[in-house]
């Protein structure tokens, strides 16, 4: 059959579907207008676009189930998606599927202050889990820059991080159950309350899956007791080399802060013509330091980390105890990805990881290819686990400037790879850098994840062509094997 036949016949059965997806969510849960459609056609990362097939926004989690059991019976693909603030095109919309969009099931069903956690649906915001057990003295501690935001479901989907990560780990380390919708449209139960599991990890497995191995309609969180003091430290320097001397110092004196970022000129420079944010004037660099805990701990951090910033350099170090203080040397740091078009008509995200000893090298190798190219690059990173945010600046209206920056960006990644680190630390892998897995893993390794996605999803239906190298994205071997996998074939693992 050909490519347009297949295509027509799945358009067909997509419009076939949608009398039987406006019975379960309802008229006003199933979009089918062309315009309303549009408006999910990408998320964060605008790079990659596709109108969806059909646009569903359930309100229950026995709503999703019927939705994924229908596209199941009848072949279609389904995409998942939260609040649509992804960076790596993990939300793409499926041209001929459906696009499963959680975003009206957002209520928080529950705060177990003996427990220690709270039970919310998966498109509650992020920040929203904070603000409703702040009352009772903690917090919800991944904190993704779009917290205000982004959804705990899509959180979970890419195993979001943040700025306190250092010290309190990514959304996997704060997850104690899920309820999900796998892939044939089954809800199943996973975990519970408790903070401690036995047997497989299904959980972990399930974090950071994007989508592939089904859909969270519930998710239980495990809560953080707000610390007794919190304070926020700026300090500038004349070089980045001298900033990431002072993350070192601070790293190996024995100090685990709750956070420490750092920008550059560039990226300082965005922020000030956005937010006013006031950083001291001809800073190269500067360090956003957050200690908490006790209050007699913190105040001998604070004495500690002042005297390493000073000697590794820093000419102009700030201490703010007060949330307001705090709030304003934040205000630049948080609002440095949008902040960058205020100096460019167009950029890109990227996300990659470093050993902390690797850092300094692999920023003068991203200065060199950034002078060698033309292409500016803002660098923005969570500093204290060498999670970099480069920021690779192009005008769109210049012919040839996007693939001279899609070029950097992606030796950003080679550069990360090569010194022993990641494509990704929190942003996934999504679309949009599927072809760099076979940079990171051999054809084996490859094989068992997808032998591991088709256990659950043998038809390849739920969020296809993500994560996994595809003949379409990269001129890879397929990512789902229609055939006997060859771990199979080979008597490695067995299919059941």
């Amino acid at each position: 059959m050909s490519e347009s036949a297949t295509s027509t016949r799945d358009q067909a059965g997509v419009a076939a579907l949608v009398p039987r997806l406006r019975r379960i969510c309802g008229e006003d849960g199933v979009l089918t207008d062309t315009a309303r459609r549009r408006t999910y056609e990408s998320d964060g990362l605008t790079r990659h676009r596709a109108v969806p097939g059909v646009v569903v926004l359930p309100t229950t989690a026995d709503q999703v189930a019927a939705v994924v059991r229908l596209c199941a019976e009848n072949g279609v693909p389904f995409v998942p998606r939260g609040a649509g603030t992804g960076l790596s095109a993990g939300a793409l919309p499926h041209a001929e599927g459906v696009l499963l969009v959680t975003s009206r099931m957002r209520r928080v069903l529950e705060i177990d202050v003996e427990n220690e956690c709270a039970v919310v649906e998966p498109g509650v915001a992020n920040l929203d889990v904070t603000r409703a057990a702040a009352p009772y003295g903690y917090h919800y501690a991944p904190d993704p820059s779009s917290q205000q935001v982004c959804s705990v479901g899509g959180n979970v989907a890419e195993n979001s991080g943040g700025a306190h990560c250092l010290k309190y780990g990514f959304t996997v380390n704060h997850v104690r159950g899920l309820d999900i919708v796998t892939p044939s449209g089954e809800l199943v139960s996973l975990g519970g309350k408790s903070p401690g599991a036995h047997g497989y990890d299904l959980i972990g497995a399930f974090i950071g899956s994007e989508g592939t191995l089904g859909v969270a309609t519930r998710v239980t969180v495990g809560l953080t007791r707000s610390p007794e003091r919190t304070v926020t430290l700026l300090s500038a320097f004349a070089s980045m080399d001298a900033g990431g001397r002072a993350v070192s110092s601070i790293i190996s004196a024995g100090v685990l802060p709750s956070a420490i970022e750092m920008m550059d000129a560039l990226a300082i420079e965005a922020a000030e013509r956005a937010v006013a944010c006031d950083y001291p004037e001809g800073a190269a660099a500067v360090l956003v330091v957050e200690l908490d805990g006790p209050a007699a701990e913190v105040d001998a951090q604070l004495a500690e980390v002042t005297r390493l910033c000073s000697e590794a350099g820093a000419f102009e170090t700030r201490t703010a105890t007060g949330a307001d203080e705090r709030a304003r040397i934040w205000k630049g740091r948080k609002s440095a990805f949008a902040a960058v078009g205020r100096i460019s008509p167009a950029y890109i995200v990227q996300d990659g990881v470093v050993p902390r000893t690797a850092l300094s090298e692999v920023l003068r190798r991203i200065t060199e290819l950034s002078a060698a190219s033309g292409i500016r690059v803002a660098n923005v990173f969570h500093a204290g686990d060498g999670n970099l945010h480069p920021l690779v600046l192009f005008d769109d209206a210049e012919p040839g400037a996007e693939e001279r920056a899609e070029e950097v960006s992606g030796a950003i990644l080679d550069l990360c790879i090569e010194h022993g680190g990641s494509i990704t630390g929190e942003h996934g892998v999504g679309v949009d850098k599927a072809c760099k897995m076979p940079r990171m893993y051999g054809p084996d390794d490859l094989a068992t994840f997808d032998l591991f996605r088709r256990a659950l999803d043998p038809d390849g239906i739920a969020n296809p062509d993500k994560l996994l190298p595809t003949p379409r994205l990269c001129g890879e071997q397929p990512g789902v094997h229609r055939k006997v996998h060859p771990l199979v074939e080979s008597g490695v693992a067995e299919q059941f």
